[in-house]
């Protein structure tokens, strides 16, 4: 879910809410309760995830505060109309775009710009014994990263050891 704050300019900058909970919660149709914001910076071609946590999904509110990232999701909640399906949007200081993506999703971004701040709010706590990473470039799943030819991306050691899609846990939601 996407979601575009209202800006307020004039010739000083803007203004903007960057989280407001009970629009928040009206927009997404529930009350969520954030209980950690995460920061990261990364440079040009530094690609993250696809991360995700299993037993334990967070939701997670992601927007860019400096720079730009293509930011990618996939759905891995068994039984949902787009299980198994990729999403992936520009974010940017200057689009103010967020994106809301809910519990049982993979979750990265490759960064386009110099440099990226990317920030995000999430409602479970960090498990590092739960976090799983689907592989970024798994053929099954496909995401077409806005690479160019011949550009590698900067990936950790750790996501390079990502699981393809027929090997990962899938989410399993109780309601």
């Amino acid at each position: 879910m996407v979601l575009t704050p209202r800006v307020f300019e004039d010739d000083r900058g803007c203004f903007w809410e960057s989280y407001n909970q009970e629009r928040f919660a009206e927009t997404v149709g529930r009350a969520v309760l954030f209980i950690q914001d995460n920061h990261s910076v990364s440079r040009r071609r530094v690609l993250r995830g696809l991360h995700y946590q299993a037993g334990l999904p967070q939701g997670k509110l992601i927007w860019v505060s400096f720079g730009t990232v293509f930011d990618v999701t996939v759905d891995l909640r068994p039984g949902s109309p787009t299980f198994g399906h990729w999403a992936g949007m520009e974010l940017s200081a200057d689009n103010r775009r967020q994106l809301w993506a809910p519990e049982g999703l993979a979750h990265g971004f490759l960064t386009l710009s110099e440099r990226a701040v990317v920030n995000y709010k999430v409602n479970a706590p960090y498990a590092p014994d739960r976090e799983r990473t689907l592989l970024w470039n798994d053929p099954t799943v496909g995401v077409a990263w806005p690479l160019a030819p011949g550009d590698e991306p900067v990936i950790s050691a750790k996501d390079r050891l990502g699981l393809p899609w027929d090997q990962v846990e899938k989410t399993i939601l109780l309601t």
